[in-house]
């Protein structure tokens, strides 16, 4: 699915959120005539809302839900909590949230774990339909990398070696099941190439195992490892999104470098318990869809190596759908499985 950016369309559903006022006029009326509205529908948000973030502080999803958090804050009148619930890569925050009350004041930093766990995991602690999509925000290319010693120049220079000798190139990642580990699966199985998994206990191990000549190749989310390739310490060959990303101008697609179909983002957004009352849906939508035409967003996300655009629920439920059928077609075709 080709991902647009689009600041100016309404994003689905296209109903205004309701006011205060009017959500009690209509509770009124609907408790007048025996239809009575929960409390929370007639006065939302009255009090905190928390939002979880099923990682460590500090890493790309942490910072961006509290980048975003004080906005969506001040534009919905309470105070966004961020509480990280890290474990089981991400399947412990999801599925707190997948058995919290629909009420809007539990909601998700949503992330590629979501899509690609149902694909690895026999059982999870939750089911993918007791989640549902708020709005997505940006999305962090991954880079296809190899060292700059390696003699490989382009994607077209990776492939052909790859095929000339098979199982003797090695890639890395950041442990099984990982995105960056289905990158490379992917990877694989669109260009018919046999390479072995070196999987480490991290990123920053990986990109130091690349480095040091312990392996031939590996992917990353961009903002991980900007400085490397500015230091010329690996080298870029390609970016996973369909466009060229804006921290790294020069570098090409793997679209462009002969894989047309390959598109892979390590994206984020927000999403809630399913059955979230469609007009809190819509109030959110708005508010999000505000903060994200924000100059000082853009320009805080971007320097973070993401491309900002937003999608309401209905196109980002669409985004996740076809996410998540590429991922099982991954983990089918590399035969991986998690617990």
């Amino acid at each position: 699915m080709t991902f647009k950016p689009d600041f100016n369309a309404q994003s689905e559903p296209q109903a205004k959120p309701i006011s205060r006022r009017q959500s009690l006029v209509l509770g009124a009326a609907l408790m007048g005539s025996g239809l009575a509205l929960p409390a929370l529908a007639q006065a939302w948000p009255n009090k905190p809302i928390r939002l979880v973030v099923p990682f460590p502080p500090g890493g790309l999803i942490d910072v961006m839900a509290r980048l975003v958090a004080p906005r969506l804050g001040q534009e919905l009148g309470q105070a966004i909590v961020i509480d990280n619930k890290p474990g089981a890569g991400g399947n412990i925050g999801a599925a707190e949230v997948a058995r919290a009350q629909a009420d809007g004041y539990t909601l998700l930093m949503a992330s590629p774990p979501l899509t690609i766990s149902p694909a690895l995991y026999a059982s999870l602690p939750y089911k993918p339909e007791q989640i549902s999509a708020v709005g997505l925000l940006g999305r962090v290319p991954n880079v296809l990398l190899v060292s700059p010693k390696s003699g490989i120049n382009s994607v077209a220079d990776l492939i052909k070696r790859a095929r000339s000798q098979p199982a003797k190139l090695n890639y890395a990642s950041n442990g099984n099941g990982t995105s960056l580990h289905l990158s490379a699966e992917l990877f694989k199985s669109t260009t018919g190439t046999f390479i072995t998994h070196i999987p480490y206990r991290g990123a920053a191990a990986a990109v130091t195992g690349l480095m040091a000549g312990e392996v031939d190749m590996m992917f990353e989310n961009l903002p991980s490892v900007m400085g490397q390739i500015q230091g010329n310490a690996v080298k870029a060959l390609a970016v996973t999104t369909r466009q060229r990303s804006k921290a790294l101008p020069d570098v090409p697609t793997l679209s462009e470098s002969g894989l047309p179909d390959f598109d892979v983002s390590a994206w984020y957004g927000l999403a809630s318990p399913a059955g979230l009352p469609a007009a809190l849906v819509a109030s959110l939508e708005q508010a999000l869809q505000k903060i994200m035409r924000d100059p000082e967003v853009i320009r805080t996300m971007e320097s973070r190596g993401a491309d900002v655009g937003f999608l309401g629920a209905a196109p980002m439920t669409a985004f996740m759908r076809d996410d998540a059928a590429k991922w099982k077609r991954v983990a089918d075709f590399a035969k991986i499985t998690l617990g």
